[in-house]
């Protein structure tokens, strides 16, 4: 109880204590990205060789939890001290400790991401039921957009739950109340499915995946319908920009995909956080309410 009440009362503390948090799942989220798309990879191929009654093939257990982290290169097992957050790889220089194999500056930033976004929150709601979903948001959001990054995949064992989620809350309510939340997640699955199919009929080519529909049903449930237009505004204008900069910076191919995930994503959290200030400005500067 002390623990809360200082949490509660001291702002700085909160924040502060929110930051490691944040870092420490930051770390956690790094094992999400890489290990659930490979969890999925093996269901479907299980699913397809008992389809076409194949034997299975023994393969060693792998859930997010199972077995230790190891280096890549040699195997070697990180231990408890080499997976500090950030730390760790500032001490270990970015090299694995064993063969001294370079270690991707993804991991830690990962992890410095999750934690500023997470202090963020904290900063913003304060202590209290509203922060600690938002903080959970960030923290599902941070894992989708760069599982999407990687492999164009938005899976469902983190979309329907966020969905699922986002309801309920609204039920005592936290963002949302619940005829807004309903409205919401039907409003935004289909808002974009409606997209989807109008785009394949006019060019016979699949603009997006089903994933970004439940994302942003997911968004509207937690949110309410109220904030689909800035998400929907907002998540072009951040994909108009870093895709722009991704083809001039990198040269990246103007017919290749590019994920839409993390763009909605962006643009939930800002919205989760500002949605309001940002359409009121909107208005006073569009004119409307006069």
């Amino acid at each position: 109880m002390e623990l809360f009440y200082q949490l509660e009362q001291n702002p700085a503390f909160f924040i502060g204590s929110v930051f490691v948090l944040g870092l420490m799942l930051g770390s956690f989220l790094n094992v999400v990205i890489h290990r659930l798309p490979l969890m999925m990879e093996r269901e479907w191929q299980a699913q397809s060789r008992d389809y076409l009654g194949e034997p299975p093939v023994e393969e060693a257990p792998l859930t997010l939890a199972t077995p230790a982290s190891r280096c890549p290169h040699c195997s070697h097992r990180i231990r408890f001290y080499e997976n500090i957050p950030v730390l760790s790889y500032l001490w270990l220089r970015g090299k694995c400790s064993s063969c001294q194999t370079s270690i991707s500056a993804r991991y830690p930033l990962i992890e410095l991401l999750t934690g500023l976004l997470s202090a963020v929150v904290a900063w913003h709601f304060g202590f209290g039921l509203q922060a600690g979903a938002a903080l959970l948001l960030t923290w599902t959001l941070v894992a989708l957009s760069m599982i999407d990054v990687d492999h164009q995949l938005l899976p469902d064992a983190i979309t329907l739950p966020l969905l699922w989620l986002g309801l309920a809350l609204s039920l005592f309510p936290v963002f949302a109340d619940m005829r807004s939340s309903l409205i919401g997640a039907i409003a935004g699955y289909l808002s974009l499915w409606t997209v989807y199919q109008l785009f394949k009929l006019l060019t016979g080519k699949e603009g997006m995946g089903f994933g970004d529909f439940k994302l942003l049903a997911a968004l509207g449930a937690w949110m309410g319908w109220q904030a689909l237009p800035v998400v929907v505004i907002l998540s072009s204008a951040v994909g108009a920009l870093l895709g722009g900069a991704m083809i001039a910076i990198q040269g990246r191919d103007r017919a290749q995909p590019i994920p839409f995930g993390p763009y909605l994503a962006i643009a939930g959290w800002i919205a989760l956080l500002w949605g309001k200030p940002i359409t009121d400005a909107y208005v006073r500067w569009s004119g409307i309410a006069s």
